[in-house]
């Protein structure tokens, strides 16, 4: 049974508490490992209690799971969203003894537009432009792994093609095309990028598959551990589904354990098992 605790303040923003929900797993399951959950909304709406489910089973799988939230577009504008997590992630490291996690041991889930924060999180760490004042500045917000369901990876002005989410969504309609490619997670792929889960329905019209495809084959040509999970027939927010919403955190908690919990273990597992993989590493 996973202990839940709501309305924990993480940071300041805009003049206010930002608050976070908190579910921590039993000890007897615990990994040492946190995850951030992210929600959606087109970056205007959503908010942090829609996370509950995923931060139940999350904590039944043996992780500690956060929910924060993050400042909307209609309280502040860009880039207040990616500055809260930031702070979010910042504030879980500061606070990893009495979380009861590694420090180094921190990953971000989100879905849709809470996607697209995630994946520029893995590839924004210390970026001056991104950090903000919401607290722990001294504090590192390098993340551990990535999984996005469904994300915006890429924003632009001048180029309105399948799966490039106009820019204007996020930055208004004032925005400049440099600023949409430094909004665009797909900018920072990089032999750095931690180990990244991508998932998404292949009937998404919300946000085409093709982004998610797009961001993997970028970071397998940067030789980064990257996982992309197609999901025939299902539309955007497939995840909720209940025949879904816990067979697919199973699929992330074994990437979590492969990546971030015990890498090594199931390194060895296949060297020692897999007879195609014998002698190599």
């Amino acid at each position: 049974m996973a202990e839940i605790q709501q309305d924990v303040v993480y940071a300041k923003g805009s003049g206010r508490d930002l608050k976070l929900d908190l579910y921590r797993p039993d000890d007897a399951a615990a990994t040492g490992t946190a995850v951030l959950l992210l929600h959606g909304g087109g970056w205007r709406f959503g908010d942090r209690g829609k996370m509950e489910r995923f931060g139940l089973e999350l904590a039944r799988l043996g992780f500690v799971a956060l929910a924060p939230e993050y400042r909307l577009l209609g309280e502040a504008p860009w880039p207040a969203q990616i500055e809260d997590v930031k702070a979010a992630i910042r504030w879980t490291r500061a606070n990893a003894g009495r979380l009861e996690i590694h420090p180094d041991r921190i990953a971000v889930q989100g879905f849709s537009a809470g996607g697209h924060l995630a994946l520029l999180a893995g590839g924004t760490p210390a970026l001056a432009a991104f950090e903000g004042r919401g607290g722990n500045e001294a504090v590192s917000d390098r993340v551990a792994a990535v999984v996005a369901f469904f994300p915006a990876v890429a924003l632009s002005v001048e180029n309105q093609g399948p799966g490039i989410k106009p820019a204007s969504a996020l930055l208004g309609e004032s925005a400049t095309e440099a600023e949409a490619k430094q909004a665009s997670p797909i900018t920072y792929a990089s032999a750095d990028y931690p180990p990244t889960f991508l998932l998404h329905g292949t009937a998404d019209t919300i946000i085409p598959f093709t982004t998610s495809l797009q961001m993997f084959e970028t970071l397998q040509e940067k030789g980064v551990m990257v996982e992309l999970h197609l999901y025939p027939g299902h539309t955007h927010e497939f995840v909720r589904l209940p025949s879904m919403l816990a067979t697919v955190q199973s699929e992330i908690a074994l990437f979590l354990k492969r990546t971030v919990v015990d890498p090594e273990r199931y390194i060895q597992e296949n060297l020692s098992l897999n007879m195609f993989a014998k002698g190599k590493r």
